[in-house]
Order: C-alpha cells, then structure tokens, then sequence
C-alpha cells in the first residue's frame, strides 16, 4: 500500500507540473481549421523565442505584464508594479485537472509498465480536451502522431514483467474504434468532424489494451457523456438540435472512465 501511495503522489506531482506547460500551447493552437498557429498574445506580442515563450508553459506574456504593470503604476502615480499578462486557459485549473487525472490513473492502474504510457498521455489528452473545446478543432498535428506514440510505447511495456494488456488488443483497438466513428463520421458527416476519427484512433489504442470490455466501455461513457453534455446545453437554452457541439472531450472522459476500470480489473 505504501508503494502505492508513493506512485500516485508522484503521478500527482507530475500531473500538476504537466498540467502548468498545456495553457500556453492550447492558446497558440487553438485557431480555426485553415489558420495558422498562433505566434502571439491576445495584444499581438511575439510568443514564438526566447526562453520565457515559446509552445510550452503558462498563458502568460511577460511583455503584457510589464505593461500592465506600467498601466497600474501611472494610475497609482508613478511607482510600476508587475502586472499579470495573464490569458487564455487557467494554468492553476489545468496543473490541478491533470493532477487528479494522473493520480486517480496511477491509484487505478498501480505498479504496472502501462502506467508510464498512461502518464505520458494525460496532458496531451487535456490539451486536446481544451483546444477542442475552444474551437471544435482536434489538431492531425496531436491525434496521428499520438496514436503512433502510443503503439510504440504500449508495444515496449508489453515486454516488461507485470504488464496488465495486450499489445494485440492495442491494434484491434485502434482499428475497430477508428472504424466505428469513420461509420458514423460517412452517415451523418455534418455532426461529426474527422478529427474525431482521428482521435477515436488513439483512444482505441489506449483502450484495447485492457481488452474489448475497456474499448466498449470507453466508448457507450463517450456517447452517454457526450449526450448528457448536450442536454445540459439544451436544458440551459445555450444550444438547439443544430448546434454543433465539441464531442472531443466527451470521448477523451469515456476513454479515462474505461481505462480507470480496466486498470482496476488488470
């Protein structure tokens, strides 16, 4: 029990330090299909060199604190103070997000190999969860080469004593999965995107490790999830039956739910 517990606070430690790099990169890559990636703040500074810009941190801009803190130092007469610079997606939510992601994986999944994989993939899947939820967009640049990701570092982890999966399973996974929502994505193409199938390819990996009952659990948690997401919209007058919707993070919470009980059943 001890070692345990020692895994999930150091999950939950990574999870939180995780968590502080995904603001920055879900601002800069959260534009409308066409468009490229964002270079600057909501004021136009360059976000692109230096060591304190760049894709990965806290979204903040140094150039827009140092003028909110000039702001607020004339108003005050005279003395300048920092500002915050502060935009975009809360650092502070998201570190504590992927913190509890990462610890209730970790408590769930235990001393396996697999738990590393699952670690190395929280953030990307709440980066995901974010950006689709800003502009009903799931970058290729994020679900392709995660997929791959994934297929790789589940084929290693099923060479390690103690692995809870099936490196078989990962691979019917991502076909079955993925051919599911290519099916959905032909007959009603206007109400789902094919990012979704993309990302349906990297959750089908992920899930057919711990076997079919995790892959159609996370999947029917997806649907259920992504209805009741819906419903609540509806029930609060803030859609109606055409609004378009992001099913992004509703697939990526069913995913979480099947692997959290296929860890439990390893």
């Amino acid at each position: 029990m001890s070692v345990l517990l020692s895994v999930v606070g150091v999950a939950a430690v990574w999870g939180g330090v995780a968590g502080r790099l995904v603001p920055r990169a879900a601002h800069r890559l959260a534009v409308a299909p066409g468009e490229p990636w964002r270079a600057s703040c909501p004021r136009g500074h360059d976000l692109t060199g230096g060591l304190a810009r760049g894709w990965v941190g806290g979204a903040w801009c140094r150039d827009c604190g140092v003028e909110a803190g000039a702001d607020a130092g004339a108003r005050a007469g005279g003395r300048v103070g920092a500002g915050s610079g502060a935009f975009g997606p809360s650092t502070p939510v998201l570190a504590a997000l992927t913190a509890v992601l990462c610890a209730a994986l970790a408590g769930a999944v235990g001393v396996r190999p697999e738990t590393l994989v699952w670690l190395a993939l929280v953030p990307f899947g709440v980066l995901l969860a974010v950006v689709d939820h800003a502009v009903h967009r799931l970058p290729d640049v994020l679900t392709l080469p995660l997929a791959a990701a994934a297929l790789v570092l589940l084929g290693l982890a099923a060479q390690v004593e103690g692995a809870g999966g099936s490196w078989q399973g990962v691979l019917w996974g991502g076909l079955v999965l993925g051919g599911v929502y290519f099916a959905l994505f032909l007959a009603h193409p206007s109400g789902m995107g094919f990012g979704d199938v993309k990302l349906a390819m990297l959750l089908g990996v992920t899930l057919g490790w711990y076997g079919w009952g995790a892959l159609l659990l996370g999947f029917f948690a997806g649907v259920l999830y992504g209805g009741g997401y819906a419903l609540a919209l509806v029930l609060r007058g803030r859609a109606g039956r055409k609004t378009a919707m992001p099913f992004g993070p509703c697939m990526l919470a069913g995913a979480f739910s099947g692997l959290l009980l296929g860890g439990l059943g390893a």
